[in-house]
């Protein structure tokens, strides 16, 4: 059984910041900024593509509160939303990470600095395999 879903089944303790019938949201052991939280289906699966509908709607709406919640509470400007999935899935469990964001906080993108397509070729391609 994963850590995550440890957690979920209360086996391993965790800061939990909310939790539905179908997520649990609970702040990062190695946090990014204070307040970073991960947000877990309590189903495992490594995919968004093998998540029910409902779950991640319920998902997307924990989002939006905590979202919410960084505006009031340390008066965040900004946040960043980022999930890696199916294979590059850390620990095999699908989660989003939430967390606010600042003026010079250090946190970025980063580039690979490779070059890649960009055209309406490039889109119609992608076009015609959405489910």
């Amino acid at each position: 059984m994963c850590d995550f879903c440890k957690i979920i089944n209360k086996e391993i303790n965790a800061c939990v910041v909310h939790e539905t019938e179908k997520n649990i949201a609970f702040l990062d052991y190695g946090p990014i900024n204070e307040g970073h939280v991960l947000i877990c289906p309590k189903v495992h699966e490594d995919s968004i593509t093998k998540i029910p509908d409902d779950t991640l709607k319920d998902l997307l709406g924990i989002t939006r509160k905590l979202v919410v919640a960084f505006e009031k509470k340390y008066g965040a400007k900004g946040y960043t939303i980022m999930q890696n999935g199916g294979e590059n899935c850390d620990y095999g469990h699908f989660h989003v990470h939430v967390f606010p964001r600042y003026e010079g906080d250090g946190f970025g993108w980063v580039d690979s600095g490779k070059e890649h397509p960009y055209s309406q070729e490039v889109a119609d391609g992608l076009k015609e395999f959405l489910i």
